[in-house]
């Protein structure tokens, strides 16, 4: 694929800091109760999943609301023309993309991440998706990597509003 090609894919991402979008409190004293925690969240989603990924977002909007999301390339684009909300989009995931958003993981800069995987197909990049789920064991990340514990997270957004 012509390196043109995956770039008009999605925004090229911003900069941004490890704190940015969160409601940390410098004088670290204790958020409000009415304070909501922003989280860090990850859309990953093999092309035979890319739709439930969608389904998934589109069903559940309100519990992404608020929430930073972050994805890989088309993963993202596709949830933010069929949601309206705003995603981070990085490289694909077979052009990197899962190594960016790993590398987020590794440095506690995520704090979950749904990966709908497609397990019975190989993956040219499978080494890739092992070293981020890996790392998401490492760093203690919740990982869903299929619809039911993708919706019990969903679920667990929905609680905390």
């Amino acid at each position: 694929m012509p390196e043109t090609q995956w770039r008009n894919e999605c925004p090229r991402p911003q900069p941004f800091t490890k704190t940015q979008g969160r409601n940390d409190h410098p004088d670290h004293s204790p958020p409000h109760k009415e304070a909501k925690k922003s989280m860090r969240i990850a859309l990953i989603a093999h092309d035979n999943r890319k739709l439930a990924m969608i389904k998934l977002v589109a069903d559940h909007k309100a519990a992404f609301e608020g929430h930073e999301l972050f994805a890989t390339g088309t993963t993202g684009k596709l949830i933010s023309e069929h949601t309206g909300l705003g995603v981070h989009c990085f490289l694909s995931g077979p052009m990197g993309g899962d190594q960016q958003i790993g590398s987020l993981v590794a440095t506690g800069q995520m704090d979950m991440v749904i990966f709908l995987r497609d397990p019975l197909t190989a993956m040219p990049h499978e080494p890739d998706v092992s070293a981020l789920l890996r790392l998401c064991d490492v760093r203690d990340i919740p990982v869903a990597t299929n619809l039911g514990s993708a919706r019990m997270f969903v679920n667990d957004l929905l609680k905390a509003r």
